[in-house]
């Protein structure tokens, strides 16, 4: 499920979805991975939060900035502040 105006427009809104996905703030269940992709039919890119059959759980549409520049961050993980 991506809801159509839940957009993540800067890196900082993604570092804060994924340490919400991370820490369980969404309730969701059966998470094993975040992606970035990009929607088949035109291309548009999101953030998809996936189960252990690789199956969309969640997805937030992204920028293209973000999309771009957010991949280390999704594939690496949020570094923890000090």
């Amino acid at each position: 499920m991506i809801k159509e105006n839940d957009i993540i427009e800067t890196l900082e809104e993604l570092e804060a979805f994924l340490l919400l996905v991370e820490n369980g703030g969404l309730g969701l269940t059966n998470v094993e991975g975040i992606a970035l992709a990009t929607n088949n039919s035109n291309g548009r890119p999101f953030v998809a939060v996936l189960d252990d059959k690789h199956q969309l759980l969640l997805g937030r549409w992204v920028s293209q900035d973000v999309y771009e520049n957010g991949k280390d961050m999704v594939r690496y993980g949020v570094k923890k502040r000090h």
